[in-house]
């Protein structure tokens, strides 16, 4: 046993060499999974564009909508075959993704790249309200996979690429590298690590080169001149963030709610038919309501269509997003809860204005902070949120407010015990996992690295008091810039890196184990 700690530390005091390598591979890793996440972008972009033409064409030649709706049905049966080929490209996309890097789970890219570009693709094209945010960050996860697969040398080292990859593909979706590395820190991870964050850098700044040479430099968010509020108006973000956290709360409940309603409702072949009927009356009477909503939101801001439009856009939105989002079709959920958010954010500020509370000039502003504050209250990452809004729009003035907003939001959610969505989709994919036999073991050892974070079982006790999972060793503990040799009677801390050694084949049930243990406790 002494040889093999000996082997691993030595293999250990070369990590700064094997950070480095990593993040050079990654600069490849984002080239790709940029390349490939601008194509889906350029393709649910062009197909929602279509489905609103289509829509407008119709409103004055009815008689098309008869091969419509046709269409609409026979694009929903194939969506449902394709997923059942593939189910893990089935939804947003960012479960299965923390799946693989956290949990062990399998990431078929071949598969999902498929399913993703064909059934999003038809998606798109009539106009459900889906984002491209969740299946970009699989995407480039799945671009990643298959740059590791090329260039890996270990499942670490895929692990820090695919996170990497997923970085990417939410900076190239939005023009949003920061975005991108603090998702990959705040949301797939839940810490800070250096090594995950040199790769995530470097990945996304190249990806958002990718995006940037494509789409230009213009923000994601063409918003009209936002004023900036005076001091004595962050007053307002209270309640505002305590009113969007209330609906951005509604909508995640709402979102997790809707698949085991389709459960029994209707048989899986024709969820999405069934929501892409729906599409129809929503494009012929609503159209802004189509897409993931970044036109919806454009208009929102601009508080031009009066409470009683915006509340009937509201609606729509919701309740359309969840039919879309509880279907299982390929699509994800951070653009239309932004839309929701903006939405929110109008209406109480044309409320107040129409009663004297403050200028009209300041509405965008409350749009600006509760799309963030949405996002927070729903998602549970209100960083990535902050910083999501702030690179959207192109504005850094509005961040107090923004940021003062969104943590009023995180608090009624946290009061509201909300659960945040992906946690929750994953823990569903996990339960499923379960219900398979797993294979045989190979012989061999593999090394992960897992943070001790506050709160958990193993912060404040010793090692040899911890029940490991069986066959597994730490072999080393970093602690800030200092690699400790750990021993049975070493107290683990908060902030700690634990480096595991375990047996090969054995990942998902031993990363399982061991995050829980090491895992924050609500």
């Amino acid at each position: 046993m002494s040889e093999q700690r000996t082997k691993f530390y030595r293999f250990l005091s070369d990590f700064n060499r094997l950070k480095w390598g990593i993040a050079v591979k990654a600069l490849l890793t984002g080239a790709v999974a940029g390349l490939i996440t601008v194509l889906y972008r350029l393709l649910i972009e062009h197909g929602t564009a279509f489905a609103v033409a289509c829509y407008a064409y119709f409103r004055e030649h009815p008689v098309f909508l008869i091969p419509w709706t046709l269409g609409a049905t026979i694009a929903g049966l194939l969506v449902a075959w394709l997923v059942k080929l593939e189910p893990s490209a089935a939804g947003s996309g960012i479960p299965q993704v923390e799946g693989a890097v956290l949990l062990g789970m399998e990431l078929k890219w071949r598969s999902v790249l498929a399913v993703r570009f064909v059934a999003g693709g038809l998606c798109g094209l009539f106009g459900l309200s889906l984002g491209r945010e969740g299946p970009s960050i699989q995407i480039g996860a799945a671009g990643a996979k298959a740059v590791s697969g090329l260039l890996g040398r270990s499942k670490v080292e895929e692990n820090y690429l695919i996170t990497g990859g997923a970085a990417a593909g939410l900076a190239a979706a939005f023009n949003a590298p920061l975005s991108g590395v603090i998702f990959a820190l705040e949301e797939v991870h839940r810490n800070f690590s250096p090594a995950i964050m040199l790769t995530a850098t470097a990945a996304s700044l190249v990806a958002d080169f990718v995006s940037k040479y494509f789409f230009g430099l213009t923000p994601e968010l063409h918003f009209t001149q936002i004023p900036q509020m005076p001091i004595h108006m962050y007053f307002w973000m209270l309640p505002l963030g305590a009113l969007t956290g209330v609906v951005g709360s509604l909508l995640n409940r709402a979102l997790l709610a809707a698949g085991p309603l389709y459960g029994k409702l209707l048989p899986a072949r024709w969820r999405p038919a069934a929501v892409m009927l729906l599409s129809i009356p929503c494009g012929l009477f609503l159209p802004l309501t189509l897409g993931g909503g970044r036109d919806l939101i454009e208009f929102a801001q601009t508080a031009t269509g009066g409470i009683s439009l915006l509340l009937v856009l509201l609606a729509v939105k919701f309740l359309f997003t969840c039919a879309s989002f509880g279907s299982g079709v390929p699509g994800g959920i951070f653009m239309p809860i932004l839309a929701v958010g903006t939405l929110t954010g109008s209406i109480f500020g044309i409320a107040c204005v129409e009663m004297g509370l403050f200028p009209a000039q300041y509405i965008p502003d409350f749009a600006v902070c509760a799309m963030t504050a949405a996002m927070a209250a729903a998602v549970k990452a209100p960083i990535t949120a902050i910083l999501l809004t702030v690179e959207m729009t192109g504005t850094l003035v509005h961040m107090l407010p923004v940021a003062a907003c969104a943590f009023a939001a995180l608090l009624v959610s946290d009061l509201m015990k909300v659960e945040p969505i992906y946690e929750a989709l994953l823990n569903r994919s996990v339960a499923k996992e379960r219900k398979a036999e797993t294979a045989p073991a190979p012989e061999g050892k593999d090394l992960m690295e897992i943070p001790v974070e506050l709160g958990c079982c193993a912060a404040g006790r010793r090692i040899d008091e911890i029940g490991w999972p069986a066959g597994t060793l730490i072999v080393s503990l970093l602690r800030g810039n200092r690699d400790i040799i750990p021993r049975g009677e070493t107290t683990l801390l908060p902030g700690d890196y634990l480096v595991v050694l375990y047996p090969q084949g054995q990942e998902k049930e031993v990363r399982a184990a061991v995050t829980d243990l090491c895992h924050e406790k609500f």
